[in-house]
């Protein structure tokens, strides 16, 4: 299958374009599954890009409180640790909006990611399923969530997360699984600089199958919004 079939492109002058078309974007597909099953579920990175476009998201008008929010991973730390993601999805989008949706956190009390999976997956299971959209970035390696190349990606496995384990990292991660991701309704990259649309343009041109980036589009249709 010729991967750049499964590619739709768009192109931004700036980040802030790029938010507000994003933004409206997410509004039309959170309102037709509302419409259509009484609630959706919308999955957002962490990182430093989205600490610039989830305020806008939150400016969307959409009765929140039939919307669902998760991560798409989440570092192994405390939720009030300046590396949680959880932290940064709370004071970028939650607190910007007058409904509040319903927030699913990854984290739990147990020592490790490993041992908090089935846990994990009754959390999400509550969910509405599949989701309804899902927005992740993209790591300089070609990871999404915390779906790193070389890692071990279980296809058949059930399971809606897996623990992770990044090759230079001081924590250990709980993500979303790639089976999860490519389940999901729709799926948005928002690739930002110079560095990673030129990463795009050869992974497309190549497609190494060890990097995560390479299955997902491989799999199912997904949509960048891309700037410099």
């Amino acid at each position: 299958m010729a991967t750049n079939h499964l590619i739709e492109r768009h192109v931004f002058n700036d980040l802030p374009s790029l938010s507000e078309a994003l933004a409206e974007s997410v509004a039309v597909t959170l309102r037709n599954a509302i419409t259509q099953h009484g609630q959706a579920s919308l999955v957002v990175p962490g990182g430093r890009t989205p600490t610039v476009y989830l305020p806008r998201l939150a400016q969307i008008n959409l009765p929140w409180q039939h919307v669902f929010v998760t991560l798409s991973d989440e570092r192994w730390v405390e939720p009030t640790s300046e590396q949680s993601n959880e932290r940064l999805v709370r004071e970028h989008f939650l607190q910007h909006m007058q409904q509040q949706p319903h927030f699913i956190s990854l984290k739990t009390k147990h020592a490790h990611p490993d041992e908090a999976i089935a846990d994990l997956d009754m959390r999400l299971a509550g969910l509405p399923l599949p989701f309804s959209l899902i927005i992740l970035g993209l790591g300089a390696d070609g990871h999404i969530a915390s779906l790193f190349p070389g890692m071990t990606l279980d296809m058949n496995s059930a399971n809606l997360c897996q623990a992770a384990t990044p090759p230079a990292a001081p924590s250990p991660r709980i993500s979303l699984s790639l089976q999860a991701l490519i389940n999901s309704s729709r799926i948005i990259l928002v690739i930002t600089g110079k560095e990673k649309r030129q990463l795009v343009d050869q992974l497309i041109a190549s497609p190494d199958p060890a990097i995560p980036f390479v299955q997902l589009m491989q799999s199912r249709p997904v949509e960048l919004f891309e700037t410099d």
